[in-house]
């Protein structure tokens, strides 16, 4: 077992007080958003092995059967499958999605077939992996997860009083719900010059008015504010604005719209740079392989709880076996549980203070601290707080 040592990323819509506020150290004013908790290369966690801290992505590449197990290296490659980070948003993320596996390997092996560096501005697919994730909220959180049901877009986009916008509501008020969100959403990233901004305009004026619209056309104003002229805004009308209370979370398959807007969180996703942006961003957005991906059905509410899964954790379930994540509430009579160590785990402390023992050692957390377990490693958790254990799906064990 390992106490990780992990590295901040100061992208600009991070913010400068939560996650500062949540490990009990100082703002120096700058945003903070993101805390990284696993081997992907672009910020990998260190350890510290033979008196050195070493990058966690070497380790394993080292031993992946002895770090990550036979069965992980089997069903995953030498590689840790999953990535954790909290997350710390302060201004809306650009509107995204993500392939599914057979798109990601697909798009991946085109473009090294056209000699596309991995690192261009312009690359789409930085590895032949899919990317689904999850968000569970630490404090209140907001973020777009979804089309909304095409009639209620319509609403929205009617108190707009846009004469263009007309034949949108006509489409998403009478045509079947597949077609009507390809027709509309496709449409709305390919505005004229100038479109996005009158848009805009409209929307800012509508979020002024009263009614029962109000409130939510007021999110997407922030988002036209936040972004002006960007023809993501429009598109994510289309797209269910959501609200997590603490615990609660969304998962984010292949395919799936979705932007977080505010709030702090821990996220889990598996292991992959593939993006394709709808807008809400300056970089490189690739539409005719976003409406590949895309899949044009409403969903339903998206909110995930965690269920009981043994004494004292709580799991979330979602479809996919790259990741499992956790959570454990402990009070401060609580017993000491044994988690089974058959496959890698990371363990993440968000509040109070939680102890982690192994045969041999042992790491104390606080908020914000983790941990790392290799496969084959029984860990014993005690003390009185909140740890997600994140680790891949089960086989066999809990």
């Amino acid at each position: 077992m390992d106490r990780l040592v992990n590295t901040v990323r100061p992208y600009p819509w991070g913010s400068p007080t939560a996650l500062p506020a949540l490990m009990g150290t100082t703002p120096d004013g700058s945003p903070q958003a993101e805390v990284w908790m696993g081997a992907h290369p672009g910020a990998p966690s260190r350890v510290e092995r033979d008196g050195r801290l070493r990058g966690l992505d070497r380790i394993i590449e080292e031993n992946p059967q002895g770090e990550l197990g036979d069965a992980v290296v089997r069903r995953f490659g030498p590689r840790l499958p999953f990535l954790v980070k909290l997350l710390a948003a302060d201004a809306p993320l650009s509107l995204q999605v993500h392939p599914d596996p057979a798109q990601a390997a697909t798009g991946y092996a085109r473009e090294n077939a056209r000699g596309v560096p991995l690192d261009a501005p312009h690359r789409t697919y930085r590895d032949p992996q899919h990317k689904p994730e999850m968000i569970v909220a630490l404090t209140p959180f907001e973020g777009l997860c979804g089309f909304r049901p095409p009639h209620e877009s319509a609403d929205l986009l009617a108190a707009l009083n846009l004469d263009w916008l007309a034949p949108y509501v006509q489409t998403l008020r009478s045509a079947p719900e597949e077609p009507a969100l390809r027709e509309v959403f496709s449409a709305f990233l390919s505005l004229f010059p100038g479109r996005p901004a009158e848009f805009g305009g409209a929307l800012s004026s509508a979020a002024r008015q009263p009614g029962p619209l109000r409130e939510e056309l007021a999110v997407y104003d922030r988002l036209s504010r936040a972004y002006p002229g960007d023809p993501g805004v429009p598109a994510a009308l289309l797209v269910r604005h959501v609200r997590l209370a603490p615990g609660e979370a969304l998962f984010l398959g292949a395919g799936v719209p979705h932007a977080y807007l505010r709030g702090l969180g821990v996220e889990i996703m598996a292991a992959s740079d593939n993006v394709l942006r709808c807008g809400l961003t300056n970089k490189h957005v690739d539409v005719p392989e976003l409406l590949r991906v895309v899949r044009f059905t409403a969903l339903p509410t998206p909110v995930l709880h965690p269920v009981r899964a043994g004494d004292h954790e709580e799991v979330y379930p979602v479809p996919v076996d790259d990741f499992r994540l956790s959570r454990l509430v402990r009070g401060a009579g609580d017993s000491a549980r044994v988690l089974p160590g058959s496959r890698p785990q990371i363990l993440v402390c968000t509040g109070g203070t939680i102890r982690l023992a192994t045969t041999g050692d042992e790491v104390v957390l606080e908020a914000g601290g983790s941990a790392y377990v290799p496969a084959g490693e029984e860990v014993t958790v005690s003390g009185a707080g909140t740890v997600f254990r994140a680790t891949t799906a089960p086989g066999g064990d809990n």
